[in-house]
């Protein structure tokens, strides 16, 4: 195995935070702030950046705005944590982005779900498995679906250039199966669906997980990580339990606010990072913003007292 690949799949076991976006109010992108966003997240010692991800608003963002939050989070990161670049769309888009990646310095590439509503599943993994041909630096593929088939996963575990398989799904069957299936490969399974599924996707035998929260919070994200590398479930619990309404409100308007509740968290501690872009849900209602307000005013509390 070579150094790199150990280093992303290192990195995978760990937190995978996803930053966000921070515009201005013009609506274009604000360097400034993300650079200081990027700071703070790899001087709180998060393992794995994922730049431009989904709670980076990847869809929103031009091609060339998502070349700048790349080269912007690899300067700012510094080394002091390993970055993915996330890439997608066309399969000849994804390359594209890659090239430019990795000759920015990126560490690995996160290949985003093909979203094509009219994509066969298998070659949905057909578009994972070329991008990991064509990059130079390991791949992490991001699988936003259930409809693979095991065959398709283990291919994907399978394949020497893929770190990784960001599992966003929340059937649990087909993952404690897959995961079976592909006892023989080096791949790591990763929680996709943030610290409140982490702890079943452990007990099935991932690693990791990503998280939107880290953004907001990244101590109680590394507290969850350690409590579940402990195997201290009750622990987890008891960390989890005052974001769960956190997660619970990202979920809200089909996932369109997921974004939305952490830009409007980190305003609420004097981060005013902009609104989210159309098709998101731009901001939240008043009632909303109570019930996140006062979760985001517990964890505070909480955090500072520990």
């Amino acid at each position: 195995m070579s150094d790199k690949l150990q280093a992303v799949r290192k990195a995978l076991t760990g937190i995978s935070g996803v930053p966000v976006t921070p515009y201005k109010g013009d609506g274009a992108i604000d360097t400034a702030k993300l650079k200081t966003l990027i700071k703070v997240l790899a001087d709180a010692q998060v393992h794995n950046l994922m730049a431009a991800g989904n709670t980076g608003e990847f869809f929103t963002l031009t091609m060339d705005e998502v070349r700048e939050v790349h080269a912007v989070t690899i300067e700012a990161a510094a080394g002091n944590a390993l970055v993915s670049a996330a890439v997608g769309r066309s399969l000849t888009e994804a390359k594209a982005l890659a090239k430019d990646a990795i000759a920015a310095g990126a560490d690995a590439i996160m290949g985003h779900h093909p979203m094509d509503p009219f994509a066969g599943p298998s070659y949905q993994a057909g578009y994972f498995l070329e991008l990991a041909d064509f990059s130079t630096v390991p791949v992490i593929a991001y699988v936003r679906s259930d409809s693979f088939s095991v065959a398709d996963f283990r291919k994907l575990a399978l394949h020497p250039n893929i770190a990784g398989i960001k599992f966003a799904s929340s059937n649990l069957m087909l993952l404690s199966e897959v995961i079976r299936a592909t006892a023989d490969a080096p791949a790591i399974w990763v929680c996709g669906l943030a610290e409140g599924w982490a702890p079943a996707f452990y007990a099935m035998g991932a690693k990791g997980f990503t998280s939107g929260l880290v953004n907001v919070f990244p101590e109680r994200s590394h507290a969850i990580h350690q409590a579940l590398e402990n195997g201290n479930y009750a622990s987890a619990r008891a960390l989890i339990d005052p974001i769960a309404g956190f997660e619970a409100l990202r979920t809200k308007y089909n996932n369109g606010a997921n974004v939305t509740v952490v830009k409007e968290a980190l305003g609420m501690l004097g981060n005013d990072v902009g609104p989210v872009r159309l098709p998101g849900v731009v901001a939240l209602n008043e009632e909303e913003r109570t019930t996140l307000r006062a979760i985001v005013d517990r964890v505070k509390a909480e955090v500072l007292a520990a």
